[in-house]
């Protein structure tokens, strides 16, 4: 039987490495997808998790992350951890950053989620954490 494969969207060193050691221990194979990579080598290195480039808020960069993970197993969880930021005074922030902030929260949770809400139902099990 094949391992099941769990994605985390957004993954960096704080709860998405805590929970990536977890899922690796409890049998998954974990599949991390960060827009930079390279700061998750040592997690990978730990974990024997695969990384995947991606941007959230682009459809086909998301399609190509689940492509990847779909090579590694079937899905059983997806967990979307990603956020864009912006601070400051309301009447100060740039209303390009922010936009920005809600395509990665918002619209980059929908395409994670409608990915594998596809495998998951085909499957006829599995979860997604937001």
């Amino acid at each position: 039987m094949a391992t099941d494969v769990a994605v985390i969207a957004g993954a960096g060193q704080g709860l998405s490495a805590s929970l990536a050691r977890l899922l690796t221990k409890e049998g998954f194979r974990v599949v991390l997808a960060a827009r930079n990579t390279g700061k998750l080598a040592s997690l990978v290195e730990e974990t024997g998790a695969l990384a995947v480039e991606t941007d959230v808020a682009d459809a086909a960069s998301v399609a190509r992350l689940f492509e990847a993970a779909d090579k590694a197993g079937p899905l059983a969880l997806a967990v979307f951890n990603a956020s864009g930021r912006t601070r400051g005074p309301i009447a100060e922030l740039d209303p390009d950053a922010v936009k920005q902030a809600l395509l990665v929260g918002a619209y980059g949770g929908f395409l994670v989620g409608q990915q594998a809400a596809r495998r998951l139902l085909a499957r006829g099990s599995g979860s997604i954490l937001f």
